[in-house]
Formats: structure tokens, C-alpha cells, sequence
């Protein structure tokens, strides 16, 4: 390699060297700048302000209906009719099937046709005896013809009624289980009902939150048919025992559902809402966490950041509870903090708009004034 070729490579080098050596320390520099101050950081702030928060229990439960019962049969008979359709809203009393009443109902006319004879006999002994034309055991006797012939369609009215399947109370009816004409025994279904106009809702919650639990609790209900919805209830009820083995005690909520959009058997997931208070609170992103300890940082008269620590409470999303450090008022850094170091300068979001437009105002009334 000739000599020149050396002279010019290690120019190349020096010179590379050179701008490396300055890059460092400049760069070093505008470094201890920023620690000095020397360059502002821009941040955001927000205000320390009060919000609405609470502790809420997580919990699964299954809905049940408000009423719920099984339409059976009371005797062994034939299914004369059926008068609902599958899933049909019926109101109480509304007769729901027929038994084969043809035989009980002849036996029932017959019954009060004796009774109304009977019921003439003692009127006309009645009579006739108030005149002294006939005997005490006369009158006793036609007493005792009407109230057996009274007790006698009494006891054909109930065969009668028994054959007559009536809504004890009004909701929904469930799919048919037999068909007219079929036969059936005491006890098997016919159909369901079930009142779903307000559903009831069991879980259970450890023992651990039992001094938090309270009769007129709010209840936000989520269900994996509905996942965009959120349903609100009440608790009415909380056990008076606790479960030895699970170490739970049941709670039971009560769910509008006016709209029978739940389902008696669906599993729900509970959040039980309980101390709602109103507490300081600040946005999540103004937290700086260092090691077991949160701190926030603010800003000094002197455009100055300071950085405080503070004891903080449960979350909710977007916010956290501070429950000592601050007070309502104040304004913390929410924009910049990654940045931020004790007594760092600090430029704020909005100030030199302000300051701009404030220059260009007052150079206007200036302008206006020569």
C-alpha cells in the first residue's frame, strides 16, 4: 500500500473519531442540560377531582323464576282438552286442560237437583211445623236430607274441580308434555309454568365480605347470551347461616325482567356493589410506580416538577382512589411523567397557546392604537 493511500485512510479515521467524540459530548451535555433544566419538558396535566366509587364482590349464581311449579295430574283419568299453546302467558285461574269430565259432571247435575228437592222438604216441613202439623223428628229429618244432599255436590264439585288444571298464578306456560286424549296418572306432567317477571338470583359470598353485605344492595348481572347487556337487581335476602364446609353464605337478588329476555337456569356472573362513597380520585396514567410505592407528580409555581408519593384504594377503569397524598384542586402530570424527574422544568400543554395568542392580542392593540 502506498504511502499516500495511509495518509488518506488515516485522515478518514481521525476525522471519524473527531465526529463521534464531538456527537458524545454534545449529546452529554444536552443531557446534563435537561437535568439542569436547561430544557423544558412539555406535559399534560389534570385535575385532582372527586368521583363516585365502590368495592364490588365478584360471585356466579343461577336464575330461578319468582313462582315456578310443574301442572300435574291429580287423578288417573283422560286428557279431554288442552287450551294453551307452547309458551303462552296465562293469567291465575286460567284453566289450562280438561280432564274427561262427562261422567263427574252428569253425577254433579244430579247432586243439585237433590239438593234443591231437599232444600223444598224443609221448607215445606218448616212450615208445617210452625202450625203445629208436624213432628220435631220431621223437621230434623228433612235438616239432616239437605245438608247430605249439600255435602254430596260439595264433594262432586271437587271431583269436578280436580279435573280442571287452573294457573295457581299468572306467567308463562311451557311446552306441552301430553296431548288430548292421552292417558295420565296423579303426578305426571303436563306442563311448566313459571312467573319470570322478576327473577331471583342465589350465590354465595365468603364470610370474609359478610360485613360488607346488605339488604338493598345494587347487583350488576352479565350473562354469555347477552354479553353486551349488564343487568341491575337487589340483594332482598342473605342468609342466616354460614355454610360449614364452603365457608359461604347464600344471598339472594331479585332482577326486574320485565321483558323476559333472562331465563330461569341461566348462570350469571355477579358483582356485588357494596361501600359507595365518594373519594378523591386521579386518572391511572398519572401513577408513577417505584419499587412498593405510587407517586404523582406535579407542578410548582416555578414550573417545576414535583414528584409526591400517595397511598391509593381500589380501581375502576381509568381511575384509582387516592386515599391519602392529595386533596381536590390539584393538578397532577398525566402526559410527560416518563421524562420527569424532581425539579425537572416543565413546559404545560395549553400555556404557550395561551401565551402566543395573549402576544399577538396585545400586539394587535398596539397596531390599533398608532
Amino acid at each position: 500500500m502506498s504511502s499516500s493511500v495511509r495518509v488518506v485512510l488515516a485522515g478518514v479515521v481521525a476525522a471519524v473519531l473527531a465526529a463521534a467524540a464531538y456527537y458524545f459530548w454534545s449529546g452529554s451535555s444536552g443531557e446534563e442540560g435537561d437535568r439542569k433544566g436547561g430544557q423544558a419538558v412539555l406535559v399534560v396535566l389534570a385535575p385532582v377531582e372527586t368521583r363516585d366509587f365502590s368495592d364490588v364482590i365478584e360471585a356466579v349464581g343461577t336464575a330461578k323464576a319468582n313462582e315456578s311449579i310443574d301442572i300435574t295430574a291429580k287423578t288417573a283419568d283422560t286428557v279431554g282438552k288442552l287450551n294453551f299453546a307452547d309458551g303462552q302467558r296465562v293469567e291465575k285461574g286460567f284453566i289450562i286442560a280438561e280432564m274427561a269430565t262427562r261422567e263427574q259432571t252428569a253425577d254433579l247435575g244430579s247432586a243439585r237437583a237433590s239438593l234443591a228437592e231437599a232444600e223444598k222438604t224443609y221448607a215445606r216441613i218448616r212450615e208445617l211445623s210452625g202450625k203445629g202439623y208436624a213432628t220435631r223428628a220431621q223437621l230434623d229429618g228433612a235438616v239432616a236430607a239437605r245438608d247430605s244432599a249439600a255435602a254430596q255436590m260439595k264433594s262432586l264439585e271437587s271431583r269436578v274441580s280436580d279435573r280442571l288444571l287452573r294457573a295457581p298464578f299468572g306467567g308463562v306456560l311451557g311446552l306441552r308434555r301430553v296431548s288430548a286424549g292421552s292417558l295420565v296418572r296423579p303426578g305426571d306432567v303436563i306442563t311448566t309454568l313459571d312467573d319470570i317477571s322478576l327473577i331471583k338470583l342465589d350465590f354465595t359470598v365468603p364470610e370474609a365480605f359478610m360485613s360488607a353485605l346488605r339488604v338493598g344492595s345494587t347487583v350488576r348481572v352479565g350473562v354469555a347470551a347477552y354479553p353486551a347487556r349488564t343487568f341491575e337487581g337487589k340483594v332482598t335476602s342473605i342468609d342466616t347461616r354460614v355454610d360449614p364446609v364452603s365457608r359461604a353464605v347464600a344471598v339472594r337478588a331479585e332482577i326486574a325482567n320485565d321483558d323476559g329476555t333472562l331465563k330461569p337456569g341461566m348462570l350469571m356472573t355477579v358483582n356485588l356493589v357494596t361501600n359507595q362513597r365518594t373519594v378523591i380520585a386521579v386518572p391511572e396514567e398519572s401513577l408513577v410506580p417505584l419499587e412498593d410505592r405510587q407517586y404523582v407528580y406535579l407542578v410548582n409555581a416555578e414550573k417545576k416538577a414535583e414528584r409526591r408519593e400517595v397511598k391509593i384504594g381500589v380501581r375502576q377503569p381509568g381511575f384509582v382512589e387516592i386515599v391519602s397524598g392529595l386533596k381536590t384542586g390539584e393538578q397532577v402530570v398525566v402526559e410527560g411523567t416518563l421524562k420527569l424527574r424532581p425539579d425537572s422544568t416543565v413546559r404545560v400543554a395549553g400555556d404557550e397557546k395561551n401565551g402566543e395568542g395573549a402576544k399577538r392580542a396585545n400586539r394587535g392593540a398596539g397596531g390599533s392604537g398608532s
